[in-house]
């Protein structure tokens, strides 16, 4: 015996759940998957230094994401310049590329509205140093008249510190907590 709908397929006060259910987690796989491809990609090579980013963490709870990554080394090739030449290019480098993929998340994932960015470099030790981090926001316009790459990472939402031409040492949030 064929199964038989109690309902007419023509009948127009029929709900139509195929069409009502968008595929969400797999369009959320596939913009996750498009924005680490991106970032391989497009942040392989930076404009000053060769070296590539490393991603450490992108964790996406709904509308906010929480991403770091390791900033990129000094480039080989500017091993002869000057110290404070070398440092300069590296910081300017390393605001690029924090503006750049906050660019690339909003760009990517169309749904997140907020990001906490942390960005780390690799100390001389075996550990990292957190030094730039901020929450920054998708719908955050007022920079693009601004020529200062700091003072336009300062107006998007990222706090850091620049002594000279060098980024200290920021204190993570936990931190911060503890020494109070």
């Amino acid at each position: 015996m064929p199964f038989v709908s109690a309902t007419s397929v023509f009948d127009p006060f029929e709900d139509d759940w195929t069409a009502a259910r968008k595929p969400r987690l797999a369009e959320q796989l596939c913009n996750v998957s498009r924005f680490i491809r991106d970032l391989r990609i497009r942040m392989r090579y930076g404009e000053l230094s060769r070296a590539p980013l490393q991603l450490l963490r992108l964790n996406i709870l709904g509308e906010d994401v929480k991403c770091d990554w390791l900033a990129r080394a000094p480039d080989p090739w500017d091993a002869d310049l000057s110290r404070h030449v070398r440092e300069r290019q590296l910081s300017l480098q390393t605001l690029r590329d924090a503006i750049d993929v906050r660019g690339l998340l909003f760009d990517v994932l169309p749904d997140v509205e907020t990001a906490d960015l942390r960005v780390y470099r690799q100390a001389d030790g075996l550990g990292r140093e957190l030094i730039i981090t901020g929450c920054v926001q998708r719908n955050d316009h007022s920079s693009r008249s601004i020529h200062s790459l700091a003072m336009r990472a300062k107006v998007l939402g990222f706090r850091f510190n620049l002594e000279g031409d060098t980024f200290s040492k920021i204190l993570a949030e936990r931190q911060i907590r503890e020494v109070d």
